[in-house]
């Protein structure tokens, strides 16, 4: 599985506005919803924010990969997100998060599904890849970075 069959530039935003953790589940979900047109905002941040209250999907090194599954969804779905100044998300690590990754999947595809965050997962271990992610221009040169992530594994 390749992040860019899953994530699509117009679900990239280069600077969140969000300034704590719901606001940011928000925003993220609005993005989704701009490839996700049947699917209401309101729906993929409740879903969202019911994962959330499991546990929190703040992984640590400024990472957050918020994740949820909807009935209604067709297929897997990615958004990405920025926030320069980092956002409180309850990471493990007790860091703020820079660097968000949400993900929504239909109901049925628990394997798809953790393929998605094992990869993300991966990807984001690497510091490297973590800090081109940051030091981007703008959301075309995010989605190139990823495109060049994905070549390589």
């Amino acid at each position: 599985m390749k992040i860019t069959d899953i994530l699509k530039p117009k679900a990239i935003i280069f600077e969140l506005k969000a300034q704590d953790k719901i606001s940011t589940i928000q925003e993220l979900s609005e993005a989704l919803h701009l490839v996700n047109p049947e699917i209401s905002t309101e729906s993929i941040t409740q879903t969202l924010l019911d994962r959330e209250k499991l546990g929190s999907t703040g992984i640590g090194s400024g990472v957050a990969i918020p994740h949820g599954k909807l009935l209604e969804l067709k297929e897997i779905s990615a958004a990405f997100g920025r926030s320069s100044q980092g956002i409180d998300f309850d990471a493990q690590d007790g860091e703020v998060s820079h660097i968000f990754f949400a993900l929504i999947a239909p109901e049925n595809s628990a394997g798809q599904h953790l393929k998605a965050l094992a990869k993300l997962s991966r990807l984001l271990k690497d510091s490297h890849f973590r800090e081109s992610l940051l030091q981007a221009k703008n959301a075309e040169e995010i989605f190139q970075i990823i495109v060049n992530e994905d070549i390589k594994h």
